[in-house]
This record gives C-alpha cells, structure tokens and sequence, in this order.
C-alpha cells in the first residue's frame, strides 16, 4: 500500500475475497481491483502464498477484502446503499447481484453470494418517502413494505394515491 486511504472499509470473507472484488468492479462503475496481497506465512483461514487481502474500490469507496475464514460472519448491520436512477438501473444491479449465487431480501435488500448485503434503492423512492403530503409518503411506504426489487412504477402510483 503505497498511500493507503484514511479510512478503508474492511470486509471479512471466508474466502473469495478477489473472486468479489472483480465481480463489484464488472458491475458498478467507479469500480476497481487494486493490489492484491499474498499471506507471507500459513495462518488460521490459509497457507502462505494464498490471497490474504486485496485493494478494491466499489463505486469510489476504498474497500479491502480480507480472506480470514469462516471465524465471523456477516449481517444486514452493514451493507452498501447503492441509489439508482431509474427502474433499468435497479434492474441491472439488483439481478446482477441475485443472478449470481446471491439472494433477495425485503424492501431492496438483497445479499450477494459472498453475504454481503446491498440495498438498491431507487431515488424515487427516497423523494417518496420524504414527500411534504405524508399520506402520500405513507402511500409510498406502504407499498414499498410489500416489495423486494423495488418497483418505482408501483411506488409512484402508491404516492398518488
């Protein structure tokens, strides 16, 4: 690490870790697969000369996978919040994500196949739930409670009413 960033999310994989990494680079932008880094000795999740660790950026976010073995596992207390613009582009995340070993979950959640949790959440939907007519909020989160891809069409015609 030549100039490491002030403040790297760290992310626990059993193993993978690069295997992940260049799949967050093929599917969003602003994406990259930096150094990656061999274990200069054998340790509990691995042998020497295995991917200890490995430099990405996921859509400008410094991130370091680390392949430390099956010790701790992930949860939804963390997760990358990925705002869309429009139904294509939650389409395109949210299946790339599912279509590859992952699984949905409620409300734009899904979890990629490594366990590590997105939420793909359309703008709309955030302008819908902050709408001054909170009926019309309400409207909107309602509809939202129902769903696991988020529909924007379906969130919108909630908000009208």
């Amino acid at each position: 690490m030549a100039n490491p960033a002030k403040n790297t999310i760290c992310l626990w994989y059993d193993s993978g870790a690069e295997d992940a990494a260049r799949f967050y680079a093929s599917v969003f932008p602003d994406s990259s697969v930096g150094a990656v880094h061999l274990a200069p000795g054998d340790n509990p999740s691995g042998k020497e000369g295995d991917v200890l660790t490995v430099e990405f950026t996921v859509m400008g976010i410094p991130c370091l996978g680390l392949n430390g073995g099956p010790m701790f596992r992930k949860s939804e207390a963390f997760s990358f919040q990925v705002a869309t613009e429009d139904q294509a582009e939650t389409d395109r995340y949210w299946n790339a994500i599912v279509s590859n070993g992952g699984e949905e979950s409620q409300c734009g959640w899904c979890r990629d196949r490594w366990g590590v949790s997105w939420q793909i959440t359309p703008v709309a939907m955030m302008k819908a739930f902050t709408d001054p007519d909170r009926a019309a909020a309400r409207r909107a989160f309602d509809a939202m409670m129902t769903m696991k891809k988020i529909d924007i069409a379906a969130i919108e015609a909630a908000r009208r009413g």
